[in-house]
């Protein structure tokens, strides 16, 4: 192992990764705060600036992907499509494998300029998280409680207030709604079973009232819908712990354009399905062709479309280093004057911070871990068997 990469596998560089992130996202948050006074002034400048600040942070996510970890990002798409990404706003529909797709997803936005105003469909728990769910409420992101009765008013109040946002924005989806194991997949075709549908390999079963209402409540304003399929290379499992011990990994991301067939704006409003279900008849078609789409994947290992690597931008490790400067210079005269002081109670005081710190950073790596993932799939198949 040559230096650089024994220094990227060493735990107190992960632990300075985390200081800088935490710390400058709580400094962020804590910025993003005093926005609020901006809302009933200048709405649309509380949110250009909140996009801003939002990159400061979830570029820094990236920085680990494209600078540290040194991950190789293929992009299969066509040309024609390509020249549009980053000037539209879309719908970015995402298959849900694996424990840093969300990354990847980010990774896809920054190359194309729209990481700051990028929104999610969020479960509600992830808006008390400090730093990235924080940056999120600002950002007004979509938050569910994954009960759709109680949650159809509030997503639909959330994604109308996007109507008018005032920079490109994609809407990252993940239709399955809980991340892919053996299991739920198991689960999932169960279900497709009872209810006649046709069968998946590689994805579980769509869930389509949220990609519905999305697509109503943000008509005319999104241009298309973007089918992104991801996968990695040689069978890579990439996990964030694997990213953060700086491991290189190789995804292959093909992305299909999908005029929106619910838009009255592209096409004739006698072929725009009017009702629910139409639009899920529409939406499981599509899981139909990503599953045909992945199984010649593994079969081939490439996709049918033009390969294009689209260049890293410089600002994820610009942003980075501003902050490591910022930060980290206090930290150390901090570390310098508390050993000179010679009190062991100060070193201890210190050595115990550093404990608190190290179990917060597997915490949060924990987090995207996908066997403590959602048992989202698992409790609707307890409810149905009821």
């Amino acid at each position: 192992m040559d230096i650089v990469g024994f220094l990227k596998s060493q735990f107190i560089c992960h632990l300075l990764i985390c200081y800088i992130f935490i710390v400058s996202g709580l400094i962020i948050n804590f910025i993003q705060l005093f926005t609020l006074i901006l809302w009933p002034i200048n709405k649309q400048l509380f949110r250009r600036i909140n996009c801003r600040l939002a990159y400061c942070i979830s570029s820094q996510m990236v920085m680990l992907l494209e600078w540290w970890s040194g991950t190789d990002c293929t992009l299969y798409t066509d040309p024609e499509s390509y020249h549009k990404y980053g000037k539209e706003n879309a719908i970015v529909i995402l298959n849900h494998n694996f424990e840093i797709d969300f990354l990847c997803g980010w990774n896809f936005c920054e190359r194309f300029g729209v990481l700051g105003s990028s929104k999610v469909l969020a479960k509600k728990e992830l808006s008390y998280m400090p730093v990235i769910g924080w940056m999120w409420y600002f950002l007004e992101i979509v938050f569910c409680k994954r009960k759709w009765e109680e949650d159809r008013k509030t997503v639909v109040q959330k994604l109308l207030n996007l109507r008018d946002y005032p920079e490109n924005f994609w809407f990252l989806i993940h239709c399955e709604g809980t991340r892919f194991t053996e299991q739920k997949h198991q689960i999932s075709m169960q279900v497709a079973e009872a209810k006649g549908l046709p069968k998946l390999k590689y994805h579980l079963l769509p869930r389509t009232k949220g990609f519905a209402v999305t697509v109503q409540c943000l008509r005319n304003v999104v241009s298309a819908v973007y089918d992104s399929t991801l996968n990695f290379r040689n069978n890579e499992n990439p996990t964030l712990l694997g990213v953060l011990n700086g491991k290189k990994y190789h995804a292959d991301l093909y992305v299909r354009q999908v005029i929106y067939i619910l838009i009255p704006l592209r096409i004739p409003l006698e072929d725009v399905p009017k009702d629910e279900q139409e639009c899920s008849t529409w939406l499981h078609k599509l899981y139909q062709e990503k599953d045909a789409f992945q199984e010649e994947y593994y079969r081939t290992g490439t996709y049918p479309a033009v390969p294009t690597v689209p260049p890293r931008r410089p600002w994820t490790l610009l942003n980075w280093l501003f902050w490591a400067l910022l930060l980290l210079y206090p930290l150390f005269k901090l570390l310098i004057n508390m050993i000179n002081s010679g009190s062991s109670l100060t070193l201890a005081t210190f050595a115990f911070v550093i404990v608190i710190a190290s179990v917060g950073v597997r915490w949060m790596i924990g987090v995207t871990e996908i066997n403590k993932g959602s048992t989202y799939g698992n409790n609707d198949n307890k409810q149905k068997h009821k």
